[in-house]
């Protein structure tokens, strides 16, 4: 039989989309391809034929593997990748100085152990992503580079946030990147077809070989043309590996080597039962051909299996005590034997040629001898690397859990998962502090389980995992008797404590910081107490009552000078956005100072998740100031980046509000409809009454009363009474609906109510009318002068840009009544410049100052009511478009006639009452089109569509819409 070589057979289409790939990268036009397949199939031969063709072009290929000796590490392929950069060139690899990655440098400490500082940067997953693009670009600009990430279904959620920032921008490099991953659900998965939707990346499925190409493989195997192999063992080759080419491999050789299939002088012939099954045929098969390699061989890829399918020699070398000769004599018998490969990104490691030849060999090993192995390995990395760094600390972890010893392999994975979430790896953090905390319950380690509980309750909060954080909350009271410090059960209290904060649950947060307390009596030291005070200084300020705003900023302030005294950064950081959101009533330039110092404190002591606090807060104050998304939405990208579920659905709610305030209200409702059903299952409070907040506002600005409604139901249901986001359902959804129902006295109303409740509930949420809407409506009824006017255009909410536009109408306003024209409209067109961005709103203060402005004598008030008329008509809103109408015919001006294109309408339909917006919407029915597509076509909202459906059909007697439909083609059809 012929030496076992690599067969490529069945994937010439894939291997030239591969070859493509490259050749386009050396010509500057890189691109990612996606290797997409189950276990077995062949996607790590294509990928290693890929590093081939790779190098027959000249290109450096740099390769990393995402299945790891042990769980999740972050970052681990692109540290495997990467670090082949430095065995190729130069000693001391690419010199820094000369590669052009100017601030982008110090991030890539993160990835590569050797650039690694005490100054190291902790800076955004896209900082990071940058850094990386820069440095395959650096590093291969001459003749280009593959990037080979294989495995990438293992790979690590902050690994797959790097590769999604290069998916989208190797376009116009001389990268390729090249990943493979399992046809599983997974999150690698979903970012290729991702990918593949919006045209950055390449998907190639490799399917199952076809049965005459099982046929070629298995000729190849043998050494013989494909017609002359026997029928019997393609038969049951076929049948059994389901065209997967390893184990069509694997399975023939268990053939062969059973002796049920022999070499004949006149070929390959069967002479021997040929049925077993599968699984066991593999395993059987491997092993015979692991006995071929001699007990000692045996036993060296035993010690290996037990590390995991990837493993270093040096660790091999000190679990077993073999001599240098016999451990190389060995490998290379294994390589031979197809048993082992050299793994190539990483020198002195090799890794199984698939994960079925490691559980093959764990299965001829007794429990006993497992366990007594897998604690030779863990003394042997201990004694090499004690330190372990990187991803050391969870392999042997891993392995101290399969030698038994769980309360020190719980201990372990808290260290490694402390370490990911101080790196802001979210997702690997509660991997690893899971699995610590189930060991060292089980263990009875009521210490160790407490401070992996102290690590794994944020995490938990901050991937939105509520209801597994608020489980340990029924148990904690036992950890009391094992004779842990109060100090450390009242610091579990207050972690469980901020969980509810962020969860939206302000009873349960503050019961748990009243436990907190009590645990610690009347004296409590000032470490304690930090962050008890900052926690609850947050709850105090959701929590309803008249005296919030005043006991947070209190309980701030004290945790911030404890902090400061102690040196606690975090709490700092804390302490520091808050106060700065209570600044923001103030001065916004004392807020973005305050959040400005909590930034450089987060970034001084690499604090990532605080980082992403002060960034999502200081880009909350563009937006309320200026109206700038863009900052926000880069803080939404860090947060989707660290894993932080509920910073990136609560600035997708400001979104959703921002759409709506800029009547944006297709997209608005989709992105509502969207985010509602992430948030309400994920049981995230806070985000779901905004988002219901938001529903209801965007309903109120189409002047759909009941559908508002709706929304205000559900969000009462989520607990809304009470509630911060209350103000902005009476101020933007209420009010506003009542003026677009032209219904004055009904929003003065609400905008009372508004008062009222922030009176007695004060709200840190400043666009609820009482600085905006509600000034410029007291103005026209004269129920507020220049005094009121002045006082509000002072404040800093009076400055924020939703709220402007309307401070800016109402001192229009009163300058006109005070004689001065010229200002007044100065006045108007800076409202105009501010209200730019908000359609609706901008037309409806031009038609509520155009009427005291013709009775003044200044500006433009018939023109302004024209351009009103004309959008109110235009999106639908009836009341207001009349109410325009009927005031320009008060003030002598002609009006425009709305019901141009009657003579179009069909006789049969006319008579029947049928109206002009009710005509242009049948027509569309014959093309059968959706709501949507008809309200985009006519610009009017889907709703709005289904009301002229159903009354086309009342006047029509068809109330079926298949039926108008139907009337509506054969009516074109008799037109043409």
């Amino acid at each position: 039989m012929r030496s076992r070589t690599r067969y490529i057979i069945g994937r010439d289409s894939q291997l030239l989309e591969i070859k493509q790939a490259l050749t386009e990268a050396r010509d500057g036009r890189g691109g990612v391809v996606f290797l997409v397949g189950e276990a077995g199939i062949g996607k790590s031969r294509l990928a290693a034929e890929a590093v081939g063709m790779a190098f027959t072009a000249g290109m450096r290929a740099l390769r990393g593997r995402s299945s790891t000796t042990g769980p999740t590490v972050p970052f681990r392929p692109l540290t495997e990748a990467l670090m082949a950069l430095f065995r190729g060139g130069p000693p001391g690899g690419p010199s820094l100085d000369d590669l052009p990655l100017g601030p982008y440098r110090p991030a890539l400490g993160r990835i590569i152990p050797d650039w690694s500082s005490d100054a190291q940067d902790n800076s955004s997953m896209v900082i990071l992503g940058e850094a990386v693009l820069r440095l395959l670009i650096a590093t291969g600009r001459e003749h280009g580079q593959l990037l080979l990430l294989e495995d990438l279904h293992d790979a690590d959620p902050e690994t797959l946030a790097v590769v999604e920032y290069l998916v989208d921008n190797l376009e116009y490099t001389n990268v390729v990147l090249l990943a493979t991953i399992r046809t599983e659900s997974c999150d690698a998965l979903d970012m290729a077809e991702s990918a593949r939707r919006r045209g950055v990346g390449t998907v190639l499925q490799l399917a199952p070989l076809t049965r005459p190409e099982v046929r070629s493989v298995i000729a190849a195997q043998l050494d013989t043309e494909p017609e002359l192999v026997p029928e019997a063992a393609l038969e049951r080759l076929w049948d059994d590996s389901a065209g997967s080419p390893f184990l069509v491999e694997e399975l023939l050789q268990g053939m062969i080597g059973s002796g049920a299939l022999v070499r004949a002088e006149d070929g390959w012939r069967v002479v021997g039962d040929l049925r077993s099954d599968v699984s066991t045929a593999l395993a059987r098969g491997i092993l015979r051909r692991v006995d071929r390699l001699a007990p000692q061989g045996l036993t060296l890829l035993s010690a290996a299996a037990v590390i995991g399918r990837r493993f270093p020699l040096t660790v091999l070398q000190r679990m077993t005590g073999i001599d240098d000769r016999s451990l190389l004599s060995h490998l290379h018998a294994g390589v031979a034997a197809q048993l082992v490969v050299h793994d190539e990104p990483a020198p002195d490691w090799y890794a199984f040629r698939h994960s079925l030849t490691a559980e093959a060999l764990l299965t001829q090993l007794t429990p006993t001898n497992r366990a007594q192995m897998s604690g030779l390995a863990a003394d042997a990395v201990q004694a090499l690397y004690p330190e372990l760094e990187g991803e050391w600390c969870p392999l042997v972890a891993e392995l101290r859990s399969h030698a038994g010893d769980e309360g020190e392999a719980g201990r372990l994975f808290t260290v490694a998962g402390v370490r990911a979430l101080s790196a802001g790896a979210i997702g690997s953090a509660v991997t690893l502090l899971g699995r610590a905390e189930r060991l060292l319950a089980a263990s009875g380690d009521a210490a160790g389980r407490t401070a992996a509980l102290e690590a794994l309750l944020p995490a938990l909060a901050e991937a939105g995992d509520f209801a597994q954080a608020f489980g340990f909350a029924e148990n904690l009271h036992t950890l009391g008797g094992s004779g842990l410090s109060a100090e450390r059960l009242a610091a579990l209290h207050t972690r469980l404590a901020k969980v509810a904060h962020t969860a939206g649950r302000w009873e349960d947060g503050n019961r748990q910081i009243a436990q907190a307390r009590a645990l610690l009596g009347a004296h409590p030291d000032e470490r304690s107490t930090a962050s008890i005070d900052v926690t609850a200084a947050y709850l105090a300020l959701d929590t309803p009552g008249p005296d919030r705003t005043q006991l947070a900023e209190k309980l701030a302030y004290s945790a911030l000078q404890a902090a400061e005294r102690h040196g606690l950064p975090t709490v700092v950081c804390q302490a520091w956005e808050l106060l700065a959101t209570l600044a923001r009533e103030r001065d916004f330039d004392e807020a973005t100072a305050l959040l400005e110092s909590a930034l450089h404190t987060a970034e001084q002591h690499q604090l990532p998740l605080q980082r992403m606090y002060a960034l999502t807060r200081i880009g909350g104050n563009n937006w309320l100031t200026e109206g700038n998304t863009v900052p926000l939405l880069a803080a939404r990208g860090e947060a989707q980046r660290l894993g932080s579920a509920t910073i990136v659905y609560t600035i997708d709610g400001i979104m959703i509000l921002d759409a709506v305030l800029r009547a944006e209200f297709t997209a608005a409702a989709g992105a509502a409809e969207e985010c509602l059903a992430v948030v309400q299952r994920l049981r995230l409070a806070p985000a779901t009454r905004y988002v219901l907040m938001a529903r209801a506002t965007l309903a109120a600005h189409q002047g759909e009363r009941a559908e508002m409604e709706r929304a205000l139901t559900a969000f009462a249901e989520w607990d809304g009474s009470g509630s911060q986001e209350e103000p902005l359902t009476r101020g933007l959804a209420r009010a506003f609906c009542a003026l677009l129902e032209e219904d004055r006295p009904a929003a003065v109303s609400e905008l009372h109510t508004v008062a009222d409740l922030e009176s007695t509930n004060p709200s840190t949420y400043y666009l609820s009318g009482r600085y905006g809407i509600g000034l410029l409506l007291d103005v026209l009824s004269g129920a507020a002068g220049r005094g009121p006017y002045e006082e509000i255009a002072a404040t800093a909410p009076g400055r924020m840009r939703w709220n402007r536009q309307f401070v800016h109408f109402a001192g229009a306003v009163l300058l006109g009544r005070e004689g001065r024209p010229d200002l007044a409209a100065a006045a108007v067109n800076e409202a105009l410049r501010t209200a730019e961005p908000y359609a609706t709103a901008l037309h409806l203060g031009l038609r509520l100052i155009a009427e005291a402005a013709h009775a003044d004598g200044w500006g433009e008030p018939v023109a302004w009511l024209r351009r009103a008329e004309l959008h109110f008509h235009q999106h639908s809103v009836a009341p207001v478009a009349n109410a325009c109408r009927a005031a320009l015919r008060r003030m002598g001006a002609p009006v425009a006639q709305r019901r141009t294109g009657s003579g179009n309408i069909p006789d049969v339909l006319r008579t029947q009452g049928v109206t002009v917006r009710e005509y242009e919407v049948f027509r569309l029915l014959a093309e059968r089109l959706g709501n949507k597509d008809i309200a985009d076509r006519l610009y009017i909202s889907p709703r709005t569509v289904e009301k002229h459906i159903a009354s086309l059909g009342t006047k029509t007697g068809r109330t079926n819409r298949s039926a108008l439909c139907e009337l509506s083609a054969s009516l074109r059809a008799q037109a043409v």
